[in-house]
């Protein structure tokens, strides 16, 4: 299963062809199961332009399978450790927002697909990150 990161889903539902985007479209067509964390939904929605729009995009992303932290306490805490590891290996995330996403990946065992070089940096430290590769 596939956790699809915001920085996919913003391209995908734009219409942006990038590699992430066309593959998110080949994963949905064959019915390969992904999702979203609520945190996610929150930034898609954010981002709407009207009332509508948000309307719209939110009868379509309730549609899709949610995933969750699996412990209300700990996982913030693990997310918060993923950020402080990163920092002690010199790398500075620019989000906690994304630490949280990548620890509901491992909690949950998911692939994470991105277009967010963080992630990137992240998973040179975090051995549990599993990152699906945008490769056609």
């Amino acid at each position: 299963m596939i956790l699809v990161d915001t920085s996919v889903w913003i391209d995908y539902l734009g219409s942006n062809e990038t590699e992430a985007s066309t593959i998110l479209d080949g994963l949905l067509t064959r019915g390969v199961p992904t999702g979203l964390t609520s945190l996610i939904y929150q930034e898609l929605l954010q981002g709407t332009s009207s009332e509508e729009t948000f309307d719209t995009l939110k009868s379509y992303l309730d549609t899709q399978i949610f995933y969750h932290p699996q412990d209300s306490w700990a996982s913030y805490a693990n997310a918060a450790a993923l950020y402080a590891q990163c920092r002690r290996a010199g790398i500075t995330l620019r989000s906690t927002v994304d630490c949280l996403i990548a620890q509901i990946a491992i909690e949950n065992g998911l692939w994470l697909q991105h277009n967010d070089k963080d992630f990137d940096r992240m998973a040179q430290v975090v051995s549990d990150l599993q990152l699906f590769e945008n490769k056609a």
